[in-house]
C-alpha cells in the first residue's frame, strides 16, 4: 500500500527499521510461550499504518527522535493486543494471510499475550515521561474497548443506522489512528491548533480504512485483504454496504441481508455478493471513505508544507485507492 509512494520508497524501510528494533526488543520475556507467540503475530507484518502516523506527525512538526520510534512501537502493540482479543471474539481463523494466533496456539494463550501486548504497551508510553500522552492513550484504549463491546452488540442487529456504524468505527478502529497522530504532535511539541488537525487527521484516515476494508469483504480476495472473504457476513456485522443495501436496496435485497445478519449465515455469501454487485452500495461505501479523506486533507492545511506532509497527503488517499 506505502510501497509505491515517493516519500516511502526513501524513507519507509529506515523509519520502520528503528520502530521493529523496539517492537523484538519489547516483545520478548522470560517466558518462552509470550516471546513465541509475540513473534509470530508481529512477525506477520501488516501494514503498519498507525505507527508510520505517528512518525510522520511527529516528523511534519521537525520532531525526529528515538523517542518517536518507541511511541510509534507503542501504538502497534496496542493495535496487535487488540488484534489478539478480536480473533478469539470473532474465532477467526486467518489474519494477514496466515493462521490467526487462536488457531494456531489455543483462545487461552492468545488472549493472555494480548494481555502481555498491551501492558507493554504502557510500559514503553510511561518511559516518554509525559502525563498527557499517558492522558491520549487511557483515554484511546477505553474508547477502542467500547467500540468492541458496540460492535458486539450490534452482532445480528438489521436496525442499525449509518450513524451508528460510524459510531462504531471511529470508536474500535480509527480512535487508534486518531491517538497515533496526536502522539506524534505531542512528542514535536504542536500548537494546539496543529494537535487538533493532526488528531482530526488520524480519525478522518482512520474512518475511510475500515470503511475501505468493509467495501474489500465484496470487492477483494482473501490475499488482498488478509481474511476469508465473507467473514464479515458470517459473523453477523452489518457493514456500510449491507445497512445501504438494507435501506435503499431492493425488497429481495434488503430481506436477504436481514436473514443472513440475523443467522450469520455464509451460506448467504454468494447470494448477498450479487446483490451487493448488482447494486450501487459499494460505490456509495467508496464515496463515504473518499469524503472522509478530503476532510483529512484540509487538515493538514495547520502544518508547514514539507515532503512529509505531502506523504501524509498521499497515506491517506492510498487509504482509498485500495478499491480503485
Amino acid at each position: 500500500m506505502l510501497e509505491n509512494l515517493p516519500y516511502f520508497q526513501k524513507n519507509l524501510t529506515a523509519d520502520l527499521g528503528r520502530v521493529n528494533t523496539v517492537i523484538n526488543r519489547a516483545v520478548q520475556s522470560e517466558v518462552a510461550l509470550i516471546s513465541q507467540i509475540g513473534t509470530y503475530i508481529i512477525g506477520a507484518g501488516g501494514k503498519r499504518l498507525r505507527p508510520v502516523i505517528t512518525i510522520l506527525a511527529g516528523k511534519a512538526l521537525g520532531y525526529d527522535s528515538e523517542r518517536l520510534y518507541e511511541l510509534a512501537a507503542m501504538v502497534e502493540f496496542i493495535h496487535t493486543s487488540t488484534l489478539l482479543h478480536d480473533d478469539v471474539v470473532d474465532e477467526s481463523e486467518l489474519r494477514r494471510g496466515r493462521q490467526t494466533a487462536n488457531n494456531l496456539f489455543g483462545n487461552a494463550a492468545a488472549v493472555l499475550v494480548g494481555d502481555f501486548l498491551y501492558t507493554r504497551a504502557f510500559q514503553l508510553m510511561v518511559g516518554a515521561d509525559s502525563m498527557k500522552i499517558l492522558q491520549v492513550m487511557a483515554d484511546a484504549t477505553n474508547i477502542i474497548a467500547e467500540g468492541e463491546v458496540m460492535q458486539l452488540m450490534n452482532i445480528g442487529n438489521i436496525d442499525i443506522t449509518e450513524a451508528e456504524y460510524v459510531q462504531v468505527i471511529q470508536y474500535k478502529t480509527a480512535k487508534l489512528f486518531e491517538a497515533a497522530a496526536q502522539v506524534g504532535a505531542i512528542l514535536a511539541g504542536a500548537s494546539a491548533e496543529q494537535e487538533q488537525a493532526l488528531k482530526d487527521y488520524g480519525m478522518y484516515v482512520g474512518t475511510a480504512f475500515q470503511i475501505i476494508d468493509d467495501v474489500l469483504d465484496y470487492s477483494g480476495s482473501p490475499e488482498q485483504i488478509g481474511k476469508n472473504v465473507g467473514d464479515d457476513l458470517a459473523e453477523g456485522k452489518p457493514t456500510l454496504p449491507l445497512i445501504y443495501l438494507m435501506r435503499q436496496g431492493s425488497p429481495e435485497a434488503a430481506a436477504d441481508v436481514r436473514h443472513a445478519l440475523q443467522n450469520a449465515d455464509r451460506g448467504y455469501f454468494d447470494k448477498i455478493y450479487a446483490h451487493v454487485r448488482a447494486s450501487d452500495a459499494l460505490d456509495y461505501a467508496a464515496a463515504q471513505a473518499r469524503a472522509a479523506v478530503e476532510k483529512a486533507l484540509l487538515c493538514l492545511e495547520a502544518l508547514p508544507e514539507s515532503e512529509v506532509r505531502q506523504a501524509m497527503r498521499q497515506l491517506a488517499e492510498e487509504s482509498v485507492a485500495r478499491v480503485s
